[in-house]
């Protein structure tokens, strides 16, 4: 990923989104809907942190039958499963050899207006939004491309009014959620990942044709726990460019748990979440597990 990383941090809106000036191109985004797609294409979509790098590993993993060798070669995992939204990678989607897959953050608007003809496939990741918020915060200390935030208070309420990359939360799960009939689309949660990362990849494996032996399923889900994906640099993003990433100012797989919002959010804090919660996905059955101790 080649962007060029400036100072100014505001994000950018376009048709109700905002954008990272030297990461994202506006124009490039509104010809991302017309691309032409394949039956192969995979789609992967989530809010960010949300378990993005965490699909990435798994797909590639299922593509090379749990052959951890296969990703050896490259700086990141993201150089074989990109987000089609940065800059230059629609034009190398484009040209990329089939099963193409890819990332992304983008609303549905945004994405190839085939899939809504159920052409390909998507992926959606959900997890439960505290987690999200503090988890984006500790990635914004250390992405470049991002603003320093302030202090954890400032955060959480630019991430309450829609002002970090990626927009509302609610407004991303609930779009996509409500797109899950008119795709060809797989609606996971990230906690069902840490709770049986083994019975996800084998929806995963169904949902995309794919007949892994015992052994291949077994590799999959062993280079894909948070524990051993820390020790290969593709995909712990340990290799990435410090222009991009600086790791001396933390780990970008930080801990990979359900829960670690207790340890930031003041009780007020969580009340006001709670309630803006229930308010907003009153009419949308999903379910979130909030804290690890409740996983059976």
């Amino acid at each position: 990923m080649n962007v060029d990383v400036t100072q100014d941090f505001a994000l950018i809106p376009h048709k109700g989104f905002g954008f990272i000036r030297g990461v994202h191109d506006p124009d490039d985004w509104d010809q991302i809907c017309d691309l032409e797609i394949r039956d192969s294409d995979v789609f992967v979509i989530t809010y960010p942190k949300s378990g993005t790098i965490w699909m990435q590993q798994i797909l590639l993993l299922i593509e090379a039958g749990g052959d951890v060798t296969s990703i050896s070669q490259v700086e990141k995992n993201g150089d074989l499963v990109p987000w089609i939204e940065v800059k230059g990678s629609r034009e190398a989607f484009i040209k990329a050899p089939s099963p193409r897959l890819s990332v992304s953050h983008l609303l549905s608007e945004f994405l190839p207006a085939a899939l809504s003809r159920k052409k390909g496939k998507v992926i959606y990741v959900a997890r439960n939004p505290k987690d999200v918020l503090v988890s984006y915060f500790h990635f914004h200390k250390l992405a470049n491309m991002l603003e320093t935030p302030k202090d954890f208070d400032d955060f959480f309420e630019k991430f309450l009014t829609d002002r970090v990359f990626g927009g509302s939360w609610f407004k991303h799960v609930k779009t996509w959620y409500s797109h899950r009939e008119d795709m060809n689309m797989l609606f996971i949660t990230y906690e069902e990942m840490i709770q049986d990362l083994s019975s996800v990849v084998k929806r995963i494996c169904s949902f995309l044709g794919k007949d892994l032996t015992e052994e291949q399923l077994t590799n999959v889900v062993k280079h894909s726990t948070f524990k051993n994906m820390k020790k290969i640099p593709q995909a712990s993003y340990e290799q990435v460019s410090v222009d991009l990433l600086n790791h001396s100012k933390g780990m970008f797989m930080r801990k990979g748990t359900i829960g670690d919002w207790k340890n930031h959010f003041t009780v007020a804090q969580s009340e006001r979440f709670d309630q803006i919660f229930h308010r907003e996905m009153q009419d949308f059955p999903l379910s979130f597990i909030w804290d690890i101790r409740d996983l059976k």
